[in-house]
């Protein structure tokens, strides 16, 4: 996997990796930035979350379980000293659906933080990361 980052002003930089696919990030103005897009840490902790809900959203597709709405809210802890690295995250996922088993749930999400996650992964041992779940009657 590659990736190119360009300057655009001040702290304004723009991103693209082999999806082709461009992101803007900035800092805060007080730094020069102009709030013209994400901070970088907002983009790591939204990379765990999506990570780990294609992952659970893919397995839940193989158990056959019918979703008419996911969601994963996320959420962390950082250090107060710099490099101010996340310290814990909790994600809670929100299923919504008709006879959704609780046990493919747990499951999923097991196997999505121990086996498939990348990102999960890639933190662990340096980031408490914990999860929870709730699921959701769809609206008539």
């Amino acid at each position: 996997m590659k990736a190119k980052i360009r300057r655009i002003d001040g702290l304004a930089l723009a991103g693209v990796s082999d999806s082709n696919h461009w992101v803007t990030m900035d800092g805060p103005a007080e730094f020069g930035g102009f709030l013209a897009g994400a901070r970088p840490m907002e983009l790591v902790l939204l990379g765990v979350a999506s990570c780990a809900a294609m992952d659970v959203l893919s397995i839940l597709r193989k158990k056959k379980t019918k979703l008419s709405d996911f969601a994963v809210e996320v959420d962390a802890d950082r250090a107060k000293e710099h490099p101010q690295v996340f310290t814990a995250i909790r994600l809670h996922y929100i299923l919504t659906g008709k006879r959704i088993r609780p046990a493919d749930v747990e499951r999923s999400i097991e196997l999505t933080d121990e086996k498939y996650c990348g990102a999960i992964a890639m933190l662990k041992g340096n980031v408490a990361i914990t999860h929870d779940y709730e699921i959701r009657e769809p609206d008539l």
